[in-house]
């Protein structure tokens, strides 16, 4: 049992269990279910940036299922875009904008691409993730529920090396401490110990939103483990050997429960994003649009009411304490934090098994999405209640992947 306190928090494990599981998760699960929430548009197909990899898995439990288009709600598959009365509106200015710049032919063509260049890097200045182009002919809507998170058999030499790279070339920790799950265990994991003890508050936070990130997709795959694999019929159920070897206390040299603390951290941060981001979805111009009016408003509802339920959290993390030294450091560290979580976006290309790739993507997403409200409140405090909202906005694929990666 993971009891008591978190470090650089004030809250304790219990708190979190009994709002999470009596109040929280049972309507956050009905929203998941929703059409809005379900269909999540990826491509699987993109080419690993960092290595030359061929090695993907060729079992049948790592393949993933994409939606014939005429199952996608005409709503999200006509218009991804308009989800929200404000993004109807800079859809229309963005046709304007390439209509006049299509009729400027004295630009050459080595400027106009480097305006698109400019005009995406100011889209993603703000972003955690290297964000899919969800327009590209590779781009496919994946039913989530159809595909659910589970062990696929995907593991040894190239699921390590996916986590090594995450660990050892992203984190903020000095370059003689290997990763935690690295053979030979027992120094190097006391010398980690108190290195985090010992960096700053930032640092030791984004060490540990990897480590529960980590922590959240073993618990995944021990829950939902292939127990029995004959002709006749798949069992999937819960493999606690293989939940022990990765969080008991005296297998992990004590390292297991840290893990499951860091789970814990990470909701409270996810928690935190969602108590905060209220304001973007309160406003009468946002809707959920699929296309069924009567649905989209219910959700819209349920939406709303787990929000405010976020939001009456007691014990909420205090983000107040990230970059609040020097503002000149601050500002570098909080560009070097936004820079390592966006290769680690980048490296879920690199991942062998798609049904793993697609998870790993959507939950590396939703955990820079949340990464973005939280440094964009004052962007959020400042949004008109009606209009478009140019200082903060989100798409269709944050939304999605924000409330479905804390469902995980």
């Amino acid at each position: 049992q993971v009891t008591g306190y978190l470090d650089d928090c004030t809250c304790d494990v219990e708190t979190i269990d009994a709002f999470n599981n009596y109040k929280l998760f049972p309507r956050l699960n009905q929203l998941l279910e929703s059409d809005y929430f379900r269909y999540y548009k990826v491509n699987l197909k993109k080419p690993c940036p960092f290595w030359d990899d061929n090695s993907h898995c060729g079992m049948r439990d790592c393949a993933v299922q994409p939606c014939p288009s005429d199952e996608v709600p005409d709503g999200i598959r006509s218009a991804s875009y308009k989800y929200s009365e404000e993004a109807n509106n800079r859809h229309e200015e963005c046709e304007e904008a390439e209509r006049l710049g299509a009729v400027d032919d004295s630009l050459s063509v080595e400027t106009r691409e480097a305006v698109l260049r400019w005009a995406r890097h100011d889209d993603s200045s703000e972003s955690f993730c290297e964000a899919d182009d969800i327009y590209s002919p590779d781009a496919e809507y994946v039913d989530l529920l159809l595909n659910p998170e589970r062990y696929t058999g995907y593991k040894g030499p190239d699921a390590w090396k996916i986590w090594n790279s995450i660990y050892e070339e992203n984190c903020f920790k000095p370059q003689n401490v290997k990763r935690p799950l690295a053979s030979g265990r027992g120094e190097s994991l006391i010398y980690l110990t108190k290195w985090v003890s010992s960096v700053c508050v930032e640092k030791r936070a984004f060490y540990r939103l990897i480590s529960g990130l980590h922590a959240s997709i073993n618990i995944h795959l021990s829950a939902r483990y292939l127990l029995q694999d004959t002709w006749s019929e798949k069992r999937w159920g819960p493999n606690v050997t293989e939940f022990q070897q990765r969080f008991d206390e005296v297998l992990t040299r004590g390292e297991g429960p840290r893990r499951l603390k860091n789970l814990y951290f990470l909701y409270l941060i996810e928690l935190r994003a969602l108590s905060k981001v209220l304001p973007f979805f309160e406003r009468p111009g946002f809707q959920l649009y699929t296309g069924n009016e009567g649905q989209d408003a219910e959700m819209k509802d349920l939406l709303l009411e787990i929000l405010h339920l976020a939001k009456s959290f007691p014990l909420h993390f205090d983000e107040n304490s990230f970059f609040a030294g020097n503002k000149k450091e601050a500002a570098k560290l909080k560009e070097e934090f936004r820079l390592h979580f966006k290769n680690i976006s980048k490296i879920m290309d690199c991942v062998g098994c798609f049904k793993c790739r697609l998870w790993g993507k959507l939950q590396t997403q939703g955990l820079g999405t949340a990464l973005k409200i939280l440094f964009s409140e004052n962007l959020i405090e400042k949004m008109p209640e009606s209009g478009p909202s140019y200082g903060f906005q989100l798409t269709r694929q944050e939304i999605v992947a924000l409330f479905n990666a804390f469902g995980r």
